[in-house]
């Protein structure tokens, strides 16, 4: 028997589902059709973000804030200027609605928010990444859960068709708006919606893909239950640097190997793309011949019978904010922060640092290390032993959840 929209929406966020969830409304038949549903089994609050790409997006923004107050359903619109984008567009306008409705969640106290993708979604990404010659992980297409912001993030209707949500809503009498982009030939998602349709005659389908994607998803997942392993028998997190038996490593399967080092890189550099598969593929197949060498914004040595990964100096060395504001990819805690600014240690603030060498911790690890200044005079360096009432937490938590909790 197939599970209803209603039945989904009721079990969205599992057993133990919050009180209160935010839901991201474009204003479309898919976000649209989420909030509806979801609004019958939650408590909501809606949220948009006016990307301002085009003359119609506030008009869009308005539209679900008036269908919001009809509903008495709280809501929010975030604009940004997306036309300060540099590079891939819609890349950057995924990047900014995650960063920005992140920060609105949190500000709500909310820490689940509902996005409003179908399986024709689905279906155009796996297509999208067939063409860019994606590895397993890619083709497994969108996660149905997934954390990032400090937010966990819910695909509830992935498995569902959009035309079965655009039937509700015509049932319903709910309107949605209609993004011209979406006929728009520039965007590689408008190709692969259009090569979807040519191929339906062959049995490919957003539902066909579907089950393509599960059967990946599965191969992938015993995948990372082998990449669990050899994290817990190899791997050690050491103040932010990453140690890995060069041993164990060696021993391991190529692919886990490739999967070890990219999530490493991303973890300690904080980015949201992984390096360039060429980089890493020359990287595993000199490893042990180049003991020094930098990768991703990353220094990686091999000494002895260890491989250490550890933030590059060089990437952070410009880098400067309040000491109340993230910094890289650490947080720092401790008393009045009033005037204060943190940025690399570096060297003059090494010298500053005469216990430094009790840490264990190796000089270069260390000249990345967030410390805190007033002017150029430094207060604390809780890395390299100088704490003075200061801690440092990695925003985006140990590597291990981090590694299998994304």
């Amino acid at each position: 028997m197939s599970v209803t929209l209603d039945e989904i929406a009721r079990t969205a966020f599992g057993p133990d589902a919050p009180r209160r969830v935010g839901v991201a409304v474009s204003g479309g038949s898919d976000s649209m059709a989420t909030l509806v549903l979801l609004a019958r089994h939650h408590e909501v609050a809606a949220v948009t973000v006016d990307h301002g790409l085009r003359p119609e997006a506030a008009e869009e923004a308005a539209f679900v804030g008036r269908f919001c107050a009809a509903r008495g359903i709280p809501h929010a619109i975030l604009k940004w200027e997306g036309g300060e984008a540099k590079g891939n567009l819609m890349d950057a306008a995924r990047r900014a609605r995650l960063r920005l409705i992140g920060a609105w969640a949190r500000e709500q106290g909310i820490e689940d928010v509902a996005l409003g993708h179908t399986g024709d979604d689905q279906a155009e990404t796996f297509l999208m990444r067939l063409g860019r010659e994606a590895g397993l992980e890619g083709l497994c297409g969108m996660r149905p859960r997934f954390e990032a912001e400090g937010i966990r993030w819910h695909r509830p209707f992935l498995g569902q068709t959009r035309q079965a949500l655009r039937a509700l809503l015509e049932t319903e009498g709910v309107a949605w708006v209609e993004d011209p982009t979406n006929r728009d030939l520039r965007f590689d998602r408008v190709k692969a919606r259009q090569a979807l349709q040519a191929l339906a005659p062959l049995g490919v389908t957003p539902d066909s893909l579907g089950g393509v994607i599960a059967n990946l998803r599965a191969a992938d997942a015993a995948l990372a239950r082998m990449l669990a392993r050899l994290v817990a028998a190899h791997v050690r997190e050491v103040s932010g640097d990453l140690v890995i038996d060069a041993a164990g490593f060696a021993e391991a399967d190529p692919e886990l190997q490739r999967r070890l080092i990219v999530a490493a890189l991303r973890w300690i550099s904080g980015a949201d793309y992984a390096p360039r598969a060429a980089k890493v593929e020359a990287f595993l197949e000199d490893w042990r011949s180049r003991p020094d060498r930098t990768l991703h914004g990353c220094r990686i040595t091999l000494k002895g019978d260890a491989l250490r990964l550890a933030r590059e100096a060089s990437a952070v060395a410009r880098l400067r904010v309040a000491a109340s504001e993230p910094w890289d990819r650490w947080r720092l805690e401790g008393p009045d922060a009033e005037g204060l600014e943190i940025a690399a240690l570096g060297a003059e603030g090494l010298r500053q640092c005469p216990a430094w060498r009790e840490t264990g911790l190796p000089r270069a690890s260390l000249l990345a290390s967030p410390a805190l200044w007033r002017g150029d005079a430094l207060v604390a360096a809780p890395i390299a032993g100088h704490g003075a009432g200061w801690k440092a937490q990695i925003r985006h938590g140990a590597f291990t959840a981090w590694l299998f909790g994304r």
